[in-house]
């Protein structure tokens, strides 16, 4: 395999046409390099998706070009397939017949020798932690257990290249961090993964580097750590009385460059640091503005977006807790991953 197995230039995707034209991706250059986990970050509608369905050849581009695993998708589409394993947002599971009926099936897909079937499928149960499951319909899969058996699914041919699209969206954060070392291990094993995400603690946790997507374009591109470095000044939170908000915006601009904040919250790149913090306050106390909530975060990778884009990531804040929606629990009996997560540093008041 190449040693840069997933490379996109200039790769374009647009949709209906005249005044209906809507451009999905429009000019996204990528190069991923071999034994990556390559994060693909964008809020929903910036064009992850769509871009991952070009590289996985599922769409056409409509201009440029890619190759993954050194095939060209447009021209060697089945070389492509057969060098790849996908694990969609949006992937249908028969909920009628059982993980391991599944399994069974798509090794047969994909050539597998009947011999070598039961053995490969076992393996793979076991890795997910669906053993104990899989003879029972995935109907009765709960979320995390459908996820696991997608993913399994998408290994059953052991390819060298992994597409993950927003795997872990609606899943409890046990199940997420179960996903999370699986991911791991499978790089650790060799496999390059290319993975998409709305949430930034999964970017930051898991990727070797970053690809900032917003409207379809490529807005930043680099490692979390040089990313956020040139984010610079960390960012200080600040919630007043909503009558003193504009008095307050003028004194936090004296201190740093005004940043992009959730409704209701106030935000500046403090220049200096914590040092800074007391003077801020007083300054605030002399226009007579109450201070409800003050923090102070070191960059994050929701700065870098903000820098980039000029406004928050939707979801930036859920990656490390449940979001409505999510499975009440995982249900298949296995015990639960401990907890372990990258916080970021902060102060409140």
């Amino acid at each position: 395999m190449t040693s840069t197995p997933i490379i996109s230039e200039g790769l374009v995707r647009h949709f209906g046409s005249g005044d209906k034209l809507v451009k999905a991706v429009d000019g996204v250059d990528l190069a991923v390099a071999e034994g990556e986990i390559f994060g693909f970050l964008g809020p929903n509608g910036a064009g992850k998706s769509t871009t991952v369905r070009m590289l996985t050849t599922l769409l056409r581009p409509t201009a440029g070009r890619a190759t993954v695993a050194g095939f060209d998708v447009a021209t060697q589409a089945n070389d492509v397939r057969r060098s790849i394993g996908v694990a969609l947002q949006d992937a249908a599971i028969d909920p009628l017949m059982t993980g391991r009926e599944l399994l069974d099936l798509q090794a047969v897909l994909y050539g597998i020798a009947p011999s070598a079937v039961k053995a490969r499928g076992d393996e793979l149960l076991e890795r997910v932690g669906l053993t104990g499951a899989a003879d029972r319909r995935v109907g009765t899969y709960s979320g995390g257990m459908r996820r696991r058996l997608d993913l399994a699914l998408s290994l059953i041919h052991q390819p060298t290249v992994l597409f993950l699209d927003e795997p872990t969206t609606g899943l409890d954060p046990m199940s997420r961090i179960t996903l999370w070392e699986e991911v791991r291990r499978l790089n650790r094993e060799g496999t390059t993964v290319l993975l998409t995400t709305q949430y930034l603690e999964e970017a930051d946790q898991l990727a070797d580097r970053v690809a900032i997507i917003d409207h379809g374009h490529i807005v930043s591109q680099g490692t979390p750590a040089e990313l956020k470095a040139g984010v610079g000044a960390p960012t200080l939170l600040v919630r007043v009385d909503v009558e003193r908000n504009d008095a307050a915006r003028d004194v936090l601009a004296r201190f740093g460059e005004l940043r992009p904040t959730a409704e209701g919250t106030l935000g500046v790149g403090l220049e200096g640091g914590p040092s800074q913090v007391t003077a801020v306050v007083r300054a605030l106390d002399e226009i007579g503005a109450h201070v409800h909530h003050l923090e102070l975060n070191e960059p994050s990778l929701d700065d870098v977006f903000a820098e980039a884009t000029g406004h928050r990531l939707e979801g930036a804040e859920s990656a490390a807790s449940g979001e409505a929606g999510g499975e009440a629990g995982r249900g298949d009996g296995s015990a639960p991953a401990a907890p372990a997560g990258r916080g970021r540093r902060r102060s409140r008041r």
